[in-house]
């Protein structure tokens, strides 16, 4: 009798973990990881996606965590550990392209199964509303006087906001390497340095600054895009003098060894979702850009991006 006891309960806990059953496992639970702190774009991206998920499968339990760290680079170190989970994406994209390079990590994409690109989204450089800086040709004098007395505040080191404000360096004709760049996890860490006027200036996906701008409490002085975004008064950076324009973006991967079946699932899973109009709804109020790509297409992306970031960063002077 005992026995029979300790079988069912073992059969259950078997079935509670999912063992033997992927994505595609019906109304299997998933785990969504941010491998950020809490107030950031991939952080932002994941609850979205979640919201998103459970709205276009009612019955699936979704769940969001937070893996903050060097860029992403922990968090892509764990989801390594979780290799053949077929329950579980990690939400990346190009700062963390950028943070695996800047960080040496013994960890790469190479590991993870690409499952979709999501997003781009452009940058945006404000100054607190105090602050003396009124348009780009300020900063660059500010610059040019003296780097080191101009923090920025941004997302990791390597990452795009780093990136960013390097390829502007560059343009300005400011040493990439002298800029002061002060790396934050999240982007609720930037803006607390930014709204606490413990930074000159900041840089961040539009995502994150643009309430701020508009409600007065952060100052616009560019964006990344190729032209002037709607509802946000701000020139483009080319606008204010410097060649340079960037876009982010943001996509989903899921631990390396999984199951053809359970890639499958995944894959027409985040399409559904995407095609959710909660998810459409909130890539409009976000000012995101829908750049969705799965399969080979998303594959081929990942190693072109690994290939162009490794360059730029290393033209900068970021790597060795």
């Amino acid at each position: 009798m005992r026995l029979r006891i300790l079988a069912a309960v073992m059969l259950a806990a078997l079935t509670a973990c999912g063992t033997g059953s992927g994505a595609g496992g019906g109304t299997g639970s998933l785990r969504i990881m941010a491998p950020a702190a809490p107030g950031g774009g991939w952080d932002q991206t994941s609850r979205t996606a979640e919201q998103a998920l459970k709205s276009a499968d009612p019955q699936r339990k979704v769940e969001v965590f937070n893996v903050p760290g060097a860029g992403g680079t922990i968090g892509l170190a764990q989801l390594a550990g979780e290799k053949g989970n077929g329950n579980l994406l990690m939400t990346m994209g190009l700062v963390m392209v950028g943070a695996i390079e800047q960080n040496k990590s013994k960890v790469t994409l190479s590991e993870t199964t690409p499952i979709a690109k999501l997003t781009e989204e452009y940058e945006i450089v404000v100054v607190p509303a105090s602050s003396p800086l009124k348009s780009l040709d300020d900063l660059v004098k500010a610059w040019k006087a003296d780097p080191a007395k101009v923090s920025i505040a941004g997302g990791s080191a390597g990452g795009t906001d780093h990136i960013l404000a390097g390829l502007m360096a560059k343009a300005a004709g400011v040493d990439p390497k002298q800029i002061n760049y002060v790396a934050n996890s999240g982007g609720g860490e930037a803006l607390n340095l930014l709204l606490g006027e413990k930074a000159t200036i900041g840089i961040s996906g539009l995502g994150e600054f643009a309430e701020h701008v508009k409600s007065g409490k952060l100052r616009a002085l560019a964006v990344s895009a190729p032209q002037r975004i709607a509802d946000l008064d701000a020139p483009t950076i080319k606008e204010g003098g410097l060649d340079v324009e960037l876009a982010n973006w943001r996509g989903f991967v899921a631990p390396g060894g999984i199951k053809d079946a359970d890639e499958k699932a995944l894959t027409d899973l985040v399409t559904k979702m995407h095609d959710s109009q909660p998810w459409k709804d909130a890539v409009a109020k976000n000012g995101w850009i829908d750049s969705f790509q799965t399969g080979q297409q998303f594959t081929d992306f990942l190693g072109a991006e690994q290939t162009r970031v490794k360059g730029i960063i290393a033209e900068m002077g970021l790597v060795s």
